[in-house]
């Protein structure tokens, strides 16, 4: 595969990005933690290969924390995650961001086993908080990857000096 090159998402992508994140997450507004997120208002990162979208990382920088809100790749195990994951790395250090984090469900085994490869860590587990999800976008499916019952949040992070102390294990 031709170098997957990452760059921020342009104005002119919105409709293609809204679109991806509708057929992914069941709609444009994600539910995470209680709060409504509208992820067409978001700054974000695509993913290009021979001039063709192949992946969408979505995220919020506040109070000097970086959250990724969505991330899709549509050619997986190729790095379109992986480097995404380091454009967002690098943005939220030159915003001076401390913390990067995100939430993801419990039945997500393929997302649990990709973010902590790359240094994240599992922080908190938000027990049956699906169900209060559920409440505020009644288009989140009960079953899951595998069937796995979608119950529960889980909050990954990686703070930037444990990253430091990370890469000098490798």
């Amino acid at each position: 595969m031709k170098s997957v090159m990452v760059r921020s998402l342009e104005q002119s992508e919105r409709q293609w990005a809204t679109d991806l994140i509708r057929n992914s997450w069941g709609s444009a507004n994600i539910v995470t933690r209680g709060r409504v997120i509208e992820t067409t208002k978001l700054p974000g990162f695509v993913a290009v290969n021979n001039d063709r979208p192949v992946g969408l990382l979505t995220y919020a920088i506040a109070g000097g924390e970086c959250e990724i809100i969505t991330m899709n790749s549509l050619q997986e195990g190729t790095g379109v995650g992986t480097e995404m994951i380091s454009a967002m790395k690098s943005r939220a250090k030159k915003e001076g961001c401390k913390r990067l984090w995100l939430i993801t469900t419990n039945d997500n085994m393929g997302a649990l086993r990709f973010y902590q490869k790359r240094g994240f860590r599992l922080v908190n587990l938000y027990k049956n908080s699906m169900d209060e999800a559920r409440r505020i976008k009644p288009e989140i499916p009960l079953f899951g990857f595998n069937g796995i019952p979608v119950r529960d949040e889980i909050e990954l992070e990686m703070m930037f000096n444990d990253e430091l102390e990370f890469e000098m294990l490798l």
